[in-house]
């Protein structure tokens, strides 16, 4: 079987394309990888090295999500649609909402990492402000989405928002996302600190909110520190502490290492789909200290302990209980550890989503083109 795969470069998107991407071909499927926004570096792609029947394409188009993008767009289909027809694949996997509607005679997965809409709910308590860009927005991700022959949510919660937003999908289903439990580790000993990864201009994943009160265990903030069209430094970080690290994006490696090292993982997001970063502390047995978010009790239920969403107070109460009770800790270390290797697996993730090949592959005899 042969698979063509789009997908973003960056964020999680291409970490969770690298967990499918390698699945897929070990397991001897053919696969074409497409990529769009940034370039890669050199150092993002060393993990196509020695992969067996995969083909990339990097690729500099827009995103969907970003603005002045519609002649990209436009040039992406034109692009996929002529690779399509010369290498023929059974299956479109896209990570973009927008190629549901190409004019291919295959059938078309659309996976729905996130979107403007519900990223705006969660994090404003409201609808965007009407315009003539979320209202084109709001357009190609319908067309994308009623056009596809399948969709796949990483949570029953952002499949509920998809059919709130938009609409809802004919042939829709939840796939979990997951992560290779050997690239990290969760048996070193752990210091006294908290760590959260993401960006801090970002008021979807929250990480400010480490900021905002003086925590009872040192905190490492891992991510960009402001947006890159703004020159302001956000609120909290001049503050003064030896109990405060804020470090710029790190490689796989050095992440892995400082997981490996923290006692507490903070998942602090007031939006989110689904989260690999807390998937990866997990399989680095760090406790789970969560907003309490639709998405997150989802999938943490029972195995992390929640604050309330948005509430620094909260978050900070919660982690003096864990400071001060280690055996409480330990425990619900253990409990994410095994909820990320029962759940959150690369292995499950890829096995489901061949299952899913499998059952759309035989669609493609006869099927319609996008009109």
């Amino acid at each position: 079987m042969h698979i063509l795969v789009t997908c973003d470069t960056i964020g999680g998107v291409w970490t969770y394309t690298r967990e499918l991407v390698t699945g897929l071909t070990r397991r001897g499927l053919t696969v074409t990888l497409v990529s769009f926004g940034d370039i890669p570096s050199w150092e993002q792609t060393q993990w196509m090295d020695g992969l067996q029947n995969l083909t990339y394409h990097p690729t500099a188009f827009k995103l969907e999500w970003m603005q002045e993008s519609e002649a990209d767009l436009a040039a992406s289909s034109d692009y996929l649609e002529s690779l399509t027809q010369e290498i023929k694949p059974d299956v479109l996997h896209s990570s973009q909402f927008y190629y549901g509607a190409l004019n291919i005679d295959i059938p078309r997965l659309v996976v729905a990492h996130s979107d403007v809409l519900s990223w705006w709910g969660a994090v404003h308590k409201k609808e965007p402000p009407d315009s003539s860009w979320i209202r084109w927005y709001r357009r190609i991700v319908l067309r994308g989405l009623s056009h596809a022959t399948a969709v796949v949510a990483p949570s029953h919660w952002m499949l509920e928002q998809i059919g709130r937003h938009y609409c809802k999908a004919a042939l829709g289903s939840v796939i979990y996302n997951g992560r290779s439990p050997l690239l990290f580790n969760p048996h070193r000993g752990k210091d006294e600190m908290v760590v959260t990864v993401g960006r801090l201009w970002d008021g979807g994943k929250n990480t400010s909110l480490l900021l905002q009160k003086d925590m009872p265990l040192p905190v490492c903030v891992v991510g960009p520190q402001k947006h890159p069209e703004s020159r302001e430094e956000p609120a909290g970080l001049n503050r003064p502490t030896s109990d405060l690290q804020v470090q710029p994006p790190l490689n796989e490696k050095r992440l892995s290492q400082l997981l490996g090292r923290a006692a507490i993982y903070a998942a602090t997001s007031r939006y989110e789909p689904f989260g690999l970063a807390p998937v990866e502390a997990a399989l680095s047995r760090c406790a789970i200290v969560a907003s309490d978010i639709p998405s997150f009790r989802e999938l943490w239920e029972g195995a992390a302990v929640f604050f309330r969403n948005d509430d620094s107070q909260s978050l900070r109460s919660v982690l003096e209980q864990l400071v001060q009770d280690a055996s409480l800790r330990r425990a619900y270390a253990n409990l994410a550890y095994d909820r990320a290797r029962q759940r959150f697996t690369a292995d499950r993730m890829v096995e489901e989503y061949i299952g899913l090949y499998a059952r759309l592959a035989p669609a493609a005899r006869g099927l319609a083109r996008v009109s």
